[in-house]
């Protein structure tokens, strides 16, 4: 990936940056395990301080986007893709373990109780209308999360579960955040796997994080834009408007200078009277509100990439329904 400063964009130098790799990683611009440039070498291309750079790098190391190696530079962090369920699985045994020594039972009389409910999962599993796996997908807005879903399950075996919900919802609703920790599988965005993760604690569910690409609606609303008209981009998020501004101008590239501006601008109304054409990033759909009578909406929107859908979730799938049998034992001999 190229990065390039735009100083046409009304937000500060840095927070461009840091949207640029960080939704570069979560719109799959930067793939798991790519090398960035190092610190003086990106300030020197940019033309920035390499304060700002390291502070931008920094804080992407401490939300689990990139990783640094001693010696070989900095990359994005391929170990944030997906959370092997069997690591997992071995953590919550080694405490089920250690709970059972608390309260007296021996190693012995805790394998014979494991094998009575392997027992009985097998005979469950042989059963007629068996329960599948509780899949969730923890998003930011709820119609856009609704809508990846939708996507999701399009592409899951038949009689496989999955559903919604935002991580403004779980960390508000003690109950909604049970309902997740108990899930089997967590899907989420590669920039906010750190996040769910620690919100959700060391026992809950595996977190998988998917990468995201333009929907052909999109695409295609963009292509087919008139290049006489004059495009403005709104975004919730001030970081993201980079990454739009570099897609809006991929798929649209007979479009001169797209301005932009964020959702929460005081001269928003301003902003919108000088366009022909508003796209409107996924949250931002308040500006649709604002709009003048002539002015032409088209809606940015994303869909999990079906690469990782067929990559990363139906492997994963696989394994957890392998692992329902057996697995305890295995584990619990070799803890």
């Amino acid at each position: 990936m190229r990065f390039s400063i735009d100083r046409s964009l009304p937000i500060a130098l840095g927070v461009q940056l840091r949207g640029l790799i960080e939704y570069g990683v979560a719109c799959g611009e930067l793939g798991p395990g790519e090398q960035l440039p190092s610190v003086r070498g990106l300030a020197a291309a940019l033309g920035v301080a390499p304060m700002t750079v390291a502070q931008v790098y920094k804080d992407l190391h401490a939300a689990g986007v990139i990783r640094t190696e001693a010696g070989r530079g900095t990359f994005v962090d391929d170990r944030a893709a997906v959370e092997h369920p069997i690591g997992r699985f071995r953590r919550r045994l080694n405490g089920l373990v250690e709970e059972a020594a608390a309260l007296g039972i021996g190693r012995r009389e805790l394998v014979a109780l494991l094998q009575n409910s392997a027992g009985e999962a097998n005979r469950r599993e042989t059963r007629p209308g068996n329960r599948s796996l509780s899949i969730i997908f923890v998003g930011l807005f709820d119609e856009a999360t609704a809508a990846y879903v939708e996507a999701i399950r399009n592409d899951l075996p038949d009689g496989e579960r999955i559903a919604a919900t935002t991580i403004a919802r779980i960390a508000a609703d003690p109950v909604a955040l049970a309902g997740v920790r108990a899930a089997d599988l967590v899907l989420t965005f590669t920039n906010r796997a750190v996040e769910l993760r620690t919100l959700l604690g060391e026992h809950a569910a595996p977190v998988m994080a998917l990468r995201f690409i333009p929907s052909e609606t999109t695409r295609r609303a963009l292509a087919e834009l008139d290049p006489r008209c004059r495009v403005g981009l709104v975004s919730t998020f001030p970081e993201f408007l980079p990454i739009m501004k570099a897609g809006v101008g991929r798929f649209a590239p007979h479009i001169t200078a797209p301005s932009a501006t964020v959702l929460d601008d005081p001269a928003l109304d301003d902003f919108l009277a000088k366009c022909d054409v508003a796209v409107i990033a996924t949250g931002a759909e308040a500006a649709l509100r604002k709009l003048p009578p002539q002015l032409h909406p088209i809606l940015y929107r994303h869909i999990p990439d079906p690469r990782d859908v067929d990559r990363l979730v139906l492997p994963a799938i696989d394994r957890l329904r392998r692992q329902a049998r057996g697995s305890a034992l295995h584990l619990l001999e070799t803890a």
